[in-house]
């Protein structure tokens, strides 16, 4: 009998190790004001990240499109798109759109954008294979132990002051 009550728990312990990664994997990838679908726009019609994230090459942070931006283009394509219907809705009423992040870093790290693609990484290297995701999400922890690990490998600096200044 010990050994069913013993597998008893162990079931129990699993299903709640199932609804954690479930839950997990939902907050991983938020649901958005507008239903962008990355594999479209960077997959099949290879958008590069940089026109839409437009500070990723220049700041501390890479930028969250606006609706003006994504308009430049849809007020002709797929413009009866239901989602894009409603993109125009933000543009009209002059409505910032509220994306929600999927990936940040604790304000006691200092991460800027610019010198990692400078150096030739991609951004697929933290963000994932983006280009073929219909609901982006977070694909790598990147705490501390994940760049450091990516800073020795590439040899850069792992001085504390370069992420804690």
């Amino acid at each position: 009998m010990k050994w069913l009550a013993g597998l008893g728990l162990f079931v129990l312990l699993l299903l709640a190790y199932e609804v954690r990664v479930a839950v997990s994997r939902k907050a991983s990838a938020p649901v958005q004001p507008i239903a962008f679908n990355h594999k479209i726009h960077a997959g099949d019609y290879h958008i590069a990240c940089e026109y839409c994230h437009i500070y990723a090459r220049r700041a501390a942070v890479a930028g969250i499109p606006s609706a003006q931006r994504c308009m430049g283009c849809h007020k002709i394509t797929a413009a009866g798109n239901s989602e894009v219907q409603k993109l125009r809705g933000y543009w009209e009423r002059k409505e910032p759109l509220q994306w929600i992040r999927v990936t940040s870093m604790p304000d006691y790290v200092y991460f800027e954008h610019w010198p990692h693609l400078r150096s030739g990484l991609t951004c697929q290297t933290c963000h994932g294979a983006v280009e073929t995701m219909e609901q982006v999400r977070k694909v790598r922890t990147l705490d501390m132990n994940d760049c450091v690990a990516c800073h020795r490998e590439r040899q850069a600096s792992i001085d504390c002051v370069i992420c804690h200044r």
